[in-house]
């Protein structure tokens, strides 16, 4: 595809302003980026979720500060052109205000990035308003909240009753008094999304396993693709099983290898004879 204009944030406000969805993808290397560049991605979330996809743990919560920024900085080499988030981890903005500003200019300073994504909702209004205060676009993060997840449960829908969507609306409200150019709402009912979206004024909704009325959607790409083994949210759409296709292939290496037929003539490299023979004067040679 030709060369695209950088995305930037009255891109993204004119694409909602003429009711065009917003795309928005989790990636966290280079060749995965350079392959959702040219798909034209608006937004890319480097999520703590690399904890999981990537590093293999059981939660978000192990991902540190030095990893983010590193797999951040490979997904901006590999897609120039779309909004870039870096998403805070466990503990990088909890602590104090000063903390959250600090750790927020890491990802912009190192890893060139757009903006920065933060769980939690009107007891983290006060770090949202100072990070944009500080010249630093942030997106909210609100219902099922990954670093959150003991205290919400485990892994489950948020807002089915009435008192908890209403706390969660609330908060939706006070992350966008606060400054906050967008909010993910993840795994809330989808009219709980609705109503937020229709309610926001200077701040655009994207969903996670909330709906069709927000103004984008975010997926997980190793869900979307067969690529993470140990579950499929039902959330997830699986748009291909490259997962299947990448075990088949190993299967047939370790066959072919196994039973000689791999490599052929055509895999390796050949030396000409008469330096082969030169080579083996030189060895007889050497033995003198």
């Amino acid at each position: 595809m030709s060369e695209r204009k950088k995305v930037t944030l009255p891109t993204l406000f004119d694409k909602v302003a003429k009711g065009l969805p917003i795309t928005m993808l989790t990636c966290y290397d280079y060749p995965t980026a350079y392959f959702q560049e040219q798909a034209g991605m608006d937004m890319i979330l480097v999520g703590d979720s690399l904890a999981m996809t990537m590093l293999g743990y059981d939660s978000t919560l192990p991902a540190t500060m030095d990893d983010m920024i590193r797999h951040t900085q490979a997904v901006r080499r590999g897609a120039p052109s779309v909004w870039l988030i870096g998403d805070m981890p466990y503990m990088s903005y909890q602590p104090s205000v000063e903390t959250a500003i600090r750790n927020a200019g890491r990802f912009m300073a190192e890893a060139s990035c757009d903006a920065i994504k933060l769980e939690g909702g009107v007891e983290m209004a006060d770090r949202v308003a100072a990070v944009v205060r500080s010249g630093i676009p942030v997106m909210g993060h609100l219902g099922l909240t990954p670093q959150s997840v003991s205290a919400l449960g485990g892994f489950r829908v948020q807002g089915k009753g009435a008192q908890q969507a209403m706390r969660i609306m609330e908060s939706a409200k006070a992350l966008e008094e606060a400054g906050a150019y967008a909010i993910l709402l993840e795994m809330v009912p989808d009219r709980v999304c609705r109503l937020i979206t229709e309610r926001a004024e200077k701040c655009f909704i994207i969903s996670l396993g909330s709906g069709p009325h927000a103004h984008g959607q975010l997926l997980i790409y190793h869900d979307m693709f067969g690529l993470y083994p140990n579950f499929t949210p039902k959330m997830a759409k699986v748009y291909g099983d490259a997962g299947k296709v990448i075990l088949d292939g190993l299967k047939r290496y370790v066959a072919e290898v196994s039973d000689h037929t791999f490599p052929q003539p055509e895999n390796w490299f050949r030396m000409p004879d008469e330096a082969y023979e030169e080579l083996l004067r030189l060895l007889k040679q050497s033995k003198r």
